[in-house]
């Protein structure tokens, strides 16, 4: 069979390939080779300028020619280290060797090419090029996509700030709120989780077989190890990589730090579905059309149908995004002894976690776009739910001491239709002050919002 993207085992390479352009490059294996290759690199010059006798700086077209290895890494790149890998059946054995055989025709690097992966165990350049790989995926791909919801939203609140809506609690009736206070309630839960993501550092060590700096002080026992460690993780990209040092580790890095990123992911993830699932309810409900395209079916059998599928499609991806995501924060902290390798085919699915996570974004984003909202249906709830006002009504009685203000009012309200002459009477009847009574009478369910819209525009 010919590889296509209908013949693609996962859909995030089949049917979905070409929502996914943005983070093939990162989370591909191509994507974690081209990192191997920048972490060696970036090792393979710090050394040269450590001031060892034996290993002197490189000149500046030499520097030039290791920094191109990584700028213009390929796709012929990637398929001429799977080539070497065949040979050696270790895929960071053949990075290496590939880096080696770009050295035949220059002198000055082949005669120190002894010196790339000098010391390094393979999970020196295995946990820095995953951090990598997250570092460009969370900056070009999540937290972008992220914000594009949350400016969304923001928009969606400050436009619909004052525009009413019944809420239902336990699916019931109850007090009215704004559509824009609604939304602005998920930009907020939103915000705070982006953060979470954002915050998070991302760690890397480069301290050998089992994290002691066994070999690199069997060479150089008086030189500090560590300190140069810390100083090309931390230092930014280009010259180094523009991470967060970790300090103690096993051969792995521990991937706590992973497992806290996929967590806050995951916390996203589910306040998204959350609002999947509320809006699919306001579609059902006719609070929200759906703006039509041209050709569009909604279903095969029944022509007046306009499915909210951009959210159901949401919701399943993001479903199978926290299915792995919670997989990868539960199984990647856990080594045996110094080192298992089971996290190492679990990390190459970090890009899946993302993929799904990622498509559901972009459909969610999708459907929010082409929400209408329809303020006829709105109203026409709220015209049919007098009864949400028994709350202001008795709440207003206890404050006059009205005696059983409560059970008055649910004698009234409770399991019946109520409308607005019923409760007017009982209002004129009440013992309260006159401007009182004005007050309640010229109350509606509409005009019953509280501080909802001036908590929408806040937001």
């Amino acid at each position: 069979m010919t590889f296509s993207t209908v013949s693609a085992l996962s859909p995030l390479d089949g049917r979905y390939a070409n929502k996914l352009a943005k983070l093939r490059p990162l989370m591909s294996e191509q994507g974690y080779m081209h990192r191997r290759v920048q972490v060696e690199v970036a090792w393979f010059i710090a050394l040269s300028d450590a001031g060892f006798a034996e290993f002197k700086p490189f000149s500046p077209g030499a520097r030039t020619y290791l920094m191109s290895l990584v700028k213009q890494f390929s796709a012929a790149d990637a398929d001429a280290i799977k080539e070497i890998e065949k040979v050696t059946n270790h895929d960071v054995k053949a990075v290496e060797y590939w880096i080696k055989s770009k050295f035949e025709a220059r002198p000055e690097l082949k005669s120190v090419g002894e010196f790339v992966h000098f010391a390094c165990t393979s999970e020196d350049i295995n946990n820095t090029s995953h951090a990598l790989q997250i570092k460009g995926a969370r900056e070009t791909v999540v937290l972008p996509a992220i914000d594009a919801i949350i400016a969304k939203l923001r928009e969606m609140a400050h436009t619909f700030a004052d525009t009413p809506m019944l809420s239902r609690t336990h699916g019931q009736t109850a007090s009215p709120t704004t559509v824009g206070k609604e939304v602005a309630n998920v930009v907020v839960r939103l915000m705070a989780a982006r953060e979470k993501i954002a915050r998070i550092p991302l760690l890397a060590k480069m301290n050998g077989a089992v994290g002691n700096y066994n070999a690199h002080l069997s060479a150089w026992p008086d030189f500090d190890w560590e300190a140069f460690s810390q100083h090309l993780i931390e230092t930014p990209e280009p010259l180094g990589l523009g991470l967060t040092f970790q300090p103690y580790s096993i051969q792995i890095e521990p991937h706590d730090y992973m497992a806290e990123l996929f967590d806050a992911v995951a916390r996203t993830n589910t306040i998204l579905i959350d609002w999947s699932r509320d809006v699919w309810g306001y579609v059902s409900v006719g609070y929200f059309k759906q703006r039509l395209k041209d050709g569009e079916i909604g279903s095969s059998t029944m022509p007046h149908k306009v499915n909210p599928i951009d959210f159901e499609n949401a919701e399943g991806n993001l479903g199978l995004a926290n299915a792995l995501l919670r997989h990868l924060s539960e199984k990647l902290p856990i080594s045996r002894w110094q080192r298992d390798l089971t996290d190492s085919t679990v990390l190459r699915n970090i890009g899946v976690a993302l993929g799904y996570a990622t498509l559901a974004y972009q459909s969610l984003l999708t459907g929010l776009n082409k929400l209408e909202l329809n303020e006829e249906a709105l109203a026409d709830d709220l015209d049919n739910a007098w009864e949400v006002l028994a709350e202001p009504i008795q709440t207003v009685m206890r404050r006059f001491g009205v005696e059983g203000a409560y059970e008055k009012l649910k004698a009234v309200t409770r399991g019946k239709t109520v409308t607005a002459e019923a409760l007017h009477g009982l209002i004129r009847d009440l013992a309260i002050p006159e401007a009182e009574k004005e007050r309640l009478l010229a109350m509606t369910p509409g005009s019953y919002t509280g501080k909802a819209a001036e908590l929408a525009r806040r937001v």
